[in-house]
């Protein structure tokens, strides 16, 4: 297999028969990786400048998913891939939820874990906001990619990164309807599988955080059975010029479950 780019990965596991056999497949791709069989600091994770990372919870004990949600907090750049035992359907969404890029159970192949990993990076790479385009104004809100947040009046919505992939696409489709299953495959990176709400719940959240920060001005519009459309109006009142998506000139165009973390 031809490999691409070149990868800086972490391996957090502590199964030595998958570990060996993986470390001679990324070997083999030219990338650089550390194994480790314990956490590494999310300090130490961003020194490293990793573009992935691959993580076995399971080896973590109740600490798992305390670790996830802070690695995903803090290194919201990072590819974080969960590659673990038997879990249950509560489990997978909420570390998909929590931020987490995709989920392999074990027994994996090591051939598989590197395509989901070169995958996960592909998309990051991609998604990556510009950093000469400059803010986006929407009613009394800013969002800055540069940042990957938003703010009003100079206040921080505390957007995590999901949050903020989502708020930009919809704004960057400037008043167009986005289906839900467009909008899961962008953000989430991959086809959305029958029943999943996970773009309603994190509409949802979108708008309690606007709500919260911005209460006069109505963001987000539902198309039922179909899906999303950004559109910055005064609540209670007609659209105004003020209420359209503002860019400069030279712009382009552009918990689930809380339960300690068990595997069966």
């Amino acid at each position: 297999m031809a490999h691409q780019q070149t990868i800086r990965l972490a391996v957090i596991d502590d199964d030595s028969g998958f570990v060996t056999v993986l470390a001679k497949r990324i070997e083999a791709t030219g990338w650089q990786h550390r194994q480790v069989a314990s956490a590494i600091p999310p300090e130490e994770l961003v020194a490293m400048k990793l573009n992935a990372l691959l993580v076995d919870p399971a080896v973590l004990g109740d600490e798992g998913w305390g670790y996830l949600e802070r690695v995903c907090g803090m290194l919201p750049d990072l590819g974080v891939i969960v590659c673990t035992g038997r879990s249950t359907v509560a489990q997978r969404v909420r570390g998909l939820r929590l931020g987490v890029d995709d989920w392999l159970a074990k027994p994996c192949h090591p051939e598989e874990a590197i395509a989901r990993i070169e995958a996960v990076t592909r998309r990051r790479r991609h998604s990556q906001p510009r950093a000469e385009t400059g803010p986006v104004l929407a009613g009394e809100m800013e969002i800055r990619a540069d940042q990957f947040q938003a703010f009003v009046g100079g206040t921080s919505l505390d957007l995590t990164r999901r949050e903020f992939e989502l708020l930009l696409l919809l704004a960057d489709a400037e008043g167009q309807v986005l289906e839900r299953e467009a909008i899961y495959q962008r953000v989430w990176g991959y086809a959305m599988a029958h029943g999943d709400r996970s773009v309603d719940v994190f509409v949802r959240k979108l708008r309690q955080k606007l709500e919260k920060r911005s209460p006069g001005w109505s963001y987000i519009h539902t198309h039922f059975g179909v899906g999303y459309r950004f559109d910055p109006e005064p609540v209670g009142g007609a659209a105004s010029p003020a209420a359209e998506v503002a860019r400069p000139a030279e712009a382009p165009d552009s918990q689930l479950v809380h339960s300690s973390f068990t595997v069966a």
